[in-house]
């Protein structure tokens, strides 16, 4: 019991919560001066995600991507790279996975696997390009990312024009049954949302992100490239390999959530006239989780509630959609802003101090 106090009186767990709750308020702050009332809003958040079995659900469906997004981003933080194309690395996930699904005919034990590998592995190529660039030209992998999210855009309505699009039409033919990772039983529970096997596997990511970086000998050289690649490379570690293999891992996560919205979610590929908007929401996750698999699925949790949560803000309090965005706005901040919240943090940390002389 001890050390399940110890846990939620560390320094590392009550930045983050003091954060919410600061951007909350800053929230609350921000609906009193357009007029709004904060507690009937938040009360009207509350109720729409849980106030039936059909929303619940859906904001479980919110949250499986943003999982997926924001260990792709936390992945290459950890290892001193910054993924901001897990936008990217999401849609060409999607476009694998669709072509698979739509392509291929076959018994579903061997189909949604192979479709939800296909989507792992186009996401991780496609982040491992940014990662070759960095290693081999010494191209800042922000740039290049920022840039691949576009080319995946535009590469990906190409692509289901070109040979998955019927004529006058603006998606893709529906996958193949038998590709689908839906849970039909689970749906039905939850009267028909959209609940799916990606959420298992997000929760499995996450596991895999822990295991691979804290309990194996990749994983403590990447973190060490991260920390100093040259010490690194003095230690006799292949920096280059190792920024694209990180890369490749980040890519790999953002690559399978897309692949599982196609799979689980819409069942088909329609032409994109924006992103989706996933990939930049995982850095968001990311800063609020600190990087940390655990921190990933709580920020996501809290991300997809407040997400999905605001359109009852709207319509039960009246209160704009874009108000839930300064909540979120104002969480990233205090998160990035240590000293403001630690002003906060230490008379907690001083008591406990105290208390444990």
């Amino acid at each position: 019991m001890n050390k399940v106090i110890a846990v939620f009186t560390k320094e590392s767990f009550l930045v983050p919560v003091v954060a919410i709750i600061l951007g909350l308020l800053t929230g609350a702050i921000a609906m009193l001066a357009g007029g709004f009332n904060p507690i009937q809003a938040y009360t009207a958040l509350i109720e729409k995600v849980f106030g039936s079995a059909y929303n619940f659900g859906e904001t479980i469906r919110q949250i499986t991507p943003l999982i997926f997004t924001g260990l792709s981003v936390a992945f290459a933080f950890r290892t001193g790279l910054f993924n901001i194309g897990a936008e990217g690395q999401f849609i060409v996930g999607m476009v694998a996975a669709t072509t698979v699904g739509v392509s291929f005919d076959l018994p579903a034990y061997i189909h949604a696997p192979l479709a939800v590998i296909a989507g792992a592995v186009a996401g991780g190529l496609w982040g491992s390009i940014a990662g070759y660039l960095k290693a081999a030209r010494g191209v800042n992998e922000v740039i290049t990312s920022i840039m691949l999210n576009w080319v995946a855009l535009y590469l990906a309505n190409w692509v289901m024009n070109a040979f998955f699009i019927p004529a006058g039409q603006q998606r893709s033919e529906m996958i193949k049954e038998s590709s689908m990772i839906t849970i039909s039983w689970l749906s039905q529970l939850f009267d028909s949302a959209r609940l799916h096997w990606g959420t298992l596997l997000a929760v499995l990511a996450a596991i895999f992100f822990y295991v691979i970086l804290w309990k194996t000998k990749s994983g403590y050289e990447l973190r060490a490239v991260g920390l100093n690649p040259h010490a690194s490379e003095y230690a006799g570690m292949n920096v280059n390999r190792n920024v694209v293999k990180a890369m490749f891992i980040g890519g790999l996560f953002a690559g399978i959530g897309g692949a599982c919205e196609i799979l689980g979610v819409f069942h088909y590929q329609a032409i994109m006239t924006a992103q989706p908007g996933y990939g930049f929401d995982g850095i968001a996750v990311a800063l609020i989780g600190g990087n940390t698999p655990l921190g990933v699925v709580l920020a996501a949790i809290l991300f997809g509630i407040l997400t999905f949560g605001a359109a009852g803000m709207k319509f039960g309090a009246g209160v704009p959609v874009e108000l839930i965005r300064v909540v979120i706005a104002s969480v990233i901040f205090f998160v990035a802003a240590h000293g403001i919240v630690k002003i906060f943090v230490k008379p907690i940390l001083k008591k406990k101090k105290e208390g444990g002389n």
